[in-house]
């Protein structure tokens, strides 16, 4: 198995990555992996410890009886956009992208494998067939999906080079006074808070463009370009202004009145290339039922 490290998973240890991603495997058996030369990164052997890096390819090498079984379920999926070799899928609020350690079902690959079987791209390994970005589990929206290698990295490749068109509609607390502006602002992983990211000098480079849609008494609804794509990067970003996305308990914007599953942010545009030429396909959903039932409240 290969995988290749985007950026939503460096800074990340080599042996921690693993255990989260192989819920089938414990710790001290990857490390011993590790340790054994059954796992190198880029060609070379490395400690547990090693730190990930974008771009790091791992050639994961283990035993037949040691590899991870996904179960396929008949999840309902929202297909957007179909066509041989790659499709867009309206990924529900409150559904993983991808198995974990804690969570093997009831994922997006679950629903995946289920219809499509074995077509589905394999460059990440078992546990993300087909996927090429994410989104947070509570963050609806539009996925690219990859039925096979070549797609995927046709796409891998739009998406590195920044060339991929995303938009999302939040709701955040407070009022935003500039009816458009750019957060550029670098992030890293929080060393206090692992499942945190932060705004630090020391993060990448981070560049959102922020629209204003509608303005609210406490609250302002806003469209969400990104020119850049790190974990957490909207929800970071509007933090950092004091404005984070309405219900986020994760960065801070604490129980609103209206209750929902955690975050009110969905993607709900996308723009790219179709594999394997030069056509674009533009996509675009309506406001989900969390984004509804919160403007419904503040309209009223």
């Amino acid at each position: 198995m290969i995988i290749y490290i985007d950026e939503n998973d460096e800074n990340k240890r080599l042996d921690s990555f693993l255990a989260e991603i192989t819920p089938d495997l414990s710790r001290s058996k990857i490390q011993n992996f590790i340790k054994t030369g059954d796992i190198k990164i880029n060609g070379d052997g490395k400690k547990p410890s090693y730190v990930l890096k974008e771009n790091d390819r791992i050639d994961f090498n283990i035993p037949e009886k040691e590899s991870l079984n996904i179960k396929p379920q008949n999840i309902p999926l929202d297909i957007i956009y179909e066509d041989e070799n790659m499709l867009v899928v309206n990924k529900p609020s409150g559904m993983l992208t991808h198995p974990t350690s804690l969570e093997r079902e009831n994922t997006l690959v679950n629903a995946l494998l289920y219809k499509y079987g074995d077509n589905l791209s394999d460059i990440n390994g078992e546990f993300r067939r087909g996927i090429l970005h994410r989104l947070d589990r509570n963050t609806s929206g539009l996925l690219m999906v990859a039925k096979n290698n070549k797609a995927h990295e046709f796409l891998a490749e739009q998406i590195k080079s920044h060339s991929v068109t995303k938009k999302y509609r939040a709701i955040v607390k407070g009022v935003i006074d500039k009816d458009e502006f750019e957060i550029n602002e670098p992030i890293d992983r929080n060393p206090k808070q692992p499942h945190k990211m932060m705004v630090s000098p020391e993060g990448k480079p981070s560049r959102t463009i922020v629209k204003v849609i509608e303005r609210f008494k406490d609250a302002t609804y806003v469209e969400l370009t990104l020119i850049t794509g790190r974990t957490h990067q909207i929800r970071v970003h509007m933090k950092s202004i004091n404005h984070p996305v309405y219900n986020d308990s994760l960065y801070g914007a604490g129980c609103g009145k209206v209750k929902t599953e955690e975050q009110v942010l969905q993607s709900y545009f996308l723009r790219f290339t179709k594999p394997f030429g030069d056509e674009i396909i533009e996509l675009q959903i309506e406001p989900d039922e969390k984004l509804k039932k919160v403007l419904k409240y503040l309209r009223s």
